[in-house]
């Protein structure tokens, strides 16, 4: 099962067309897996980990491309993103995206902003599990220092052509991501508050030599939604699904196994 297609919102007095795919199990009975890519990623940089997840645990799962990404609507050279962008895609186009392919109380399994994108959306909508990796719920000095170095990548290194196989504009992506977390104003982003309400089960992944986060994302986590929490810490960087991807599946496993 590998459906490509484009699902046409209208989002703030403008049509958004974002890229999808579903993959496994078509027929499962099970709520759908969403999978929610990093700051940089897309459909195309999930590689075959999706695919590979839902079929051996009998899920029918959704990946897509985010607003200015892949082969989504490019974001506009003229607008920049604010410090609250991922709240809007976890409380207006995520839900917009739901409603339109019929999607009801969902997994989320989401990297990186992705993952912070799960949480927000878990902690105000009804899902079913989140398996947060690499999530960011605070700003740190690691992430600020990642972010930095990215930023000299894509300068003088091939990061640029890298990225150019798998957006539409992949100036435009960079820069957008990147410009936003290097905003001072960003230093002080934090959603730890909002989390408190989320009640559903769910999963934490970090790796030990994570160049854009610490653990204590994770502890910040923990402290303020006890009693549903798992983690699991990986021996790689901050893309354990592409670095490690059995020992990431595994520990995956363990945890939708159990429930």
């Amino acid at each position: 099962m590998s459906d490509e297609a484009f699902a046409t919102l209208a989002w703030r007095g403008r049509p958004l067309r974002l890229e999808y795919r579903w993959v496994g199990d078509a027929a499962s009975a099970q709520p759908p897996v969403v999978f929610l890519h990093e700051g940089l990623g897309s459909i195309a940089m999930w590689k075959d980990f999706p695919a590979r997840f839902c079929t051996e645990h009998g899920f029918k799962g959704l990946m897509f491309s985010r607003y200015g990404y892949g082969r989504s609507t490019p974001k506009p050279a003229d607008e920049d993103w604010a410090p609250d962008f991922m709240h809007l895609q976890a409380f207006e186009v995520l839900p917009a995206l739901f409603e339109a392919l019929g999607i009801a109380r969902p997994w989320l399994f989401g990297h990186s902003d992705g993952a912070s994108i799960a949480l927000l959306h878990a902690a105000t909508y009804p899902v079913s599990g989140v398996v947060a990796m690499a999530p960011h719920v605070f700003v740190e000095d690691i992430s600020i220092e990642g972010i930095e170095t990215a930023r000299d990548a894509y300068r003088n290194q091939d990061l640029r052509r890298r990225m150019s196989r798998h957006h539409r504009d992949a100036d435009v992506t960079f820069w957008g991501w990147n410009d936003v977390w290097l905003d001072p104003e960003f230093r002080s982003w934090n959603i730890v508050a909002t989390l408190g309400t989320i009640r559903c089960p769910m999963l934490l992944v970090q790796g030990e030599d994570d160049q854009y986060g610490s653990l204590a994302q994770l502890d910040a986590i923990e402290r303020v939604v006890p009693g549903h929490v798992r983690r699991a810490v990986l021996a790689c960087g901050h893309s354990p699904h592409l670095e490690i991807p059995e020992q990431t599946l595994q520990a995956v496993a363990g945890f939708v196994d159990t429930l």
